[in-house]
């Protein structure tokens, strides 16, 4: 397992992958040292990352391999279909899923998404279009969101 640590705008990111694919990315609260080597194998990975916070990515290309259960892994995948500027609700995914009923766990599959931003879960809101948990941190899913807004809306001047 490959590691890497890098700045972003809203902090740090750790990423964590194989040749096979990545399996984290993930904020850290507490200050760690920046890498000044990125692995091979998690080269692509920041590539994207980095035009993603400079607004010129907004699909990534990595190969994920997230470690979940089947149903999280259902539900991540899932995640991945929330077209870029868009958001959705804990119960659209729930309904996506074809089990109306079963929101909460959605949402707590959500909530333990290990690949931040790629497999973007930032994109789910309450179905009140309230800010809901983030494990981020909600200042981060405030930050992205609007981010993705703005890209998309691009520039009037």
């Amino acid at each position: 397992m490959e590691i890497a640590i890098i700045n972003t705008p809203i902090g740090l990111l750790e990423i964590k992958g194989t040749i096979s694919g990545l399996s984290s990315v993930l904020f850290l609260d507490e200050d760690q040292t920046i890498s000044t080597k990125i692995p091979p194998v998690l080269q692509e990975t920041v590539s994207q990352l980095n035009a993603y916070f400079k607004g010129d990515l907004d699909t990534f290309t990595v190969t994920l391999q997230p470690q979940g259960t089947d149903f999280q892994k259902t539900v991540w995948s899932k995640l991945q279909e929330i077209p870029f500027g868009k958001t959705t609700s804990y119960l659209q995914i729930a309904k996506r899923l074809g089990y109306p009923k079963v929101i909460r766990a959605a949402a707590s599959a959500n909530g333990k998404n290990p690949i931040s931003i790629i497999i973007p879960c930032h994109r789910v809101i309450g179905s009140d279009g309230s800010l809901t948990g983030y494990a981020g941190g909600l200042h981060r899913k405030k930050w992205l969101l609007a981010h993705e807004s703005l890209a998309k809306q691009g520039s009037l001047f």
